[in-house]
């Protein structure tokens, strides 16, 4: 008998989805969550957020995907 493996995602994966499913709605003042998250969360998570955001900018420019499964980026 034969099992078919559901593919999984990584953690990076459920992130990023759960991150783009929150930026989906469009009535949301963007400019007010930026400003929230530069005044009340600490400097720590406003520069890991800063980093997500030059490596999608990064990714996009170059067509380039990181395979974290793999460690390694494919065109």
């Amino acid at each position: 008998m034969y099992r078919i493996r559901k593919a999984t995602q990584t953690k990076e994966e459920k992130v990023a989805i759960k991150l783009a499913n929150m930026l989906t709605d469009f009535t949301l003042d963007i400019e007010a969550v930026g400003k929230f998250l530069a005044e009340a969360v600490p400097h720590i998570l406003y520069a890991r957020l800063i980093e997500v955001l030059e490596s999608a900018q990064y990714q996009h420019e170059t067509g380039n995907t990181y395979d974290p499964r793999w460690k390694e980026y494919k065109r």
